[in-house]
């Protein structure tokens, strides 16, 4: 085939991939029509000729003692040749020397022609789904958007993302949430799969922590930048998530910059996560300080933290008046399964006799009253 270097550049044009990347997909086709159409058992290789432009291909045979065992071999003969026939063709040929044969494919005509075809597609169609598959996969995690194309009898919603289309399946849909097509819909990568039979296939999410710091990365310049650093995130999609965050520069104040005048920042994530609440904790090293904030709107008395055999924090029992406890565990529990979730150690609550007075602090119970009635002497 005649300026196969042209043809290579022409595909990695209209194709966005790489020249050198398309030229190996085309040797690769060219052998393997080869083998198809000549003999699959002969090693062939095939060479880029650039003067012409254009690919040679060559069977290596390589010589070996005339009592060769690979010789009686029918799979293994075709890459051997004897060393008494190899003299005939070049008296210095040695034991181990390759010889190279030149062959043609258009010699095998229209076989030949159509076997080179079909190699080329799916070789090159191998490389673009490499090219996408890698592409994506370094995008797991990070924030995508597309158009509802399709939405079928399991609610699983199909995306169209760039050139390909994506998976959204229910169980990585927000609770209440219902996608029609032609819809607008932003997500993140959760995985991507590629295997033979089905291609490439990306499945999105819109339930894991990832979606949430992606929105505020998008929403806040401070936490684009780096100047505000997301520490942790926690959510029960739909209902209400909590962030640790941490800035970085002394003049910032990162649950400021994160939550916006007026709340106008951390409202347009939450009308994106469809009401969900989300609160802001500034993030501490300080286990016991982190885990007490973590635990708000409840006020805390005290927090142990209890490691487990390796040196790691594996519980906090943390101290509360018992006025607190309903605020510390939240409706349905939410409130303590989300500072489980964010600080990544059990937690046991343990009341105490104290009790918070009407400026939220704390205040031992009077002996013989009952805590209430303490809170309002």
């Amino acid at each position: 085939m005649e300026k196969i270097l042209d043809i290579a550049e022409a595909i990695a044009h209209e194709k966005g991939l790489q020249p050198d990347k398309v030229l190996e997909a085309l040797k690769t086709a060219f052998v393997q029509t080869a083998k198809r159409v000549i003999d699959r058992n002969f090693a062939f290789e095939a060479n880029v000729d650039e003067e012409t432009k254009s690919i040679k291909l060559i069977q290596t045979i390589t010589v070996v003692a005339d009592d060769d065992a690979r010789l009686e071999d029918e799979e293994l003969a075709p890459a051997f040749i004897p060393l008494t026939e190899a003299r005939e063709y070049d008296d210095q040929v040695e034991l181990g020397d390759q010889l190279q044969v030149d062959h043609n494919l258009e010699e095998y005509g229209r076989t030949g022609a159509a076997q080179l075809h079909r190699e080329i597609e799916f070789h090159i169609q191998r490389v673009v789904e490499d090219e996408v598959y890698n592409k994506y996969q370094s995008k797991i995690g990070t924030l995508v958007s597309g158009r509802v194309t399709r939405v079928d009898a399991q609610n699983t919603t199909y995306v169209e993302v760039d050139e390909i289309r994506a998976v959204l399946p229910m169980k990585s849909r927000i609770k209440g949430e219902i996608f029609e097509v032609g819809d607008h819909v932003k997500a993140v990568v959760r995985r991507v799969n590629m295997d033979k039979e089905h291609g490439i296939s990306i499945e999105l999410s819109r339930t894991t922590p990832k979606f949430l710091e992606q929105l505020l990365a998008l929403e806040v310049p401070e936490i684009n930048d780096g100047t505000v650093i997301i520490e942790k995130a926690a959510r029960i999609p739909g209902e209400r998530a909590k962030i640790a965050i941490l800035s970085t520069h002394p003049q910032v104040d990162a649950v400021g910059a994160t939550v916006g005048v007026k709340g106008v920042r951390i409202n347009a994530v939450s009308d994106e996560l469809i009401g969900e609440n989300i609160d802001c904790i500034e993030y501490t090293s300080i286990p016991e300080l982190f885990v007490s904030r973590t635990m708000s709107p409840a006020i805390i008395s005290h927090v142990e933290i209890v490691k487990n055999e390796e040196g790691e924090n594996e519980k906090a029992i943390i101290t509360l008046p018992a006025d607190q406890k309903s605020k510390a565990i939240g409706r349905s529990g939410i409130n303590i399964r989300l500072a489980s979730m964010l600080t990544g150690m059990q937690i046991e609550l343990v009341e105490s006799d104290s009790v918070t007075n009407e400026n939220g602090e704390i205040e031992e119970a009077k002996d013989g009253v009952d805590a209430l009635e303490a809170l309002f002497n």
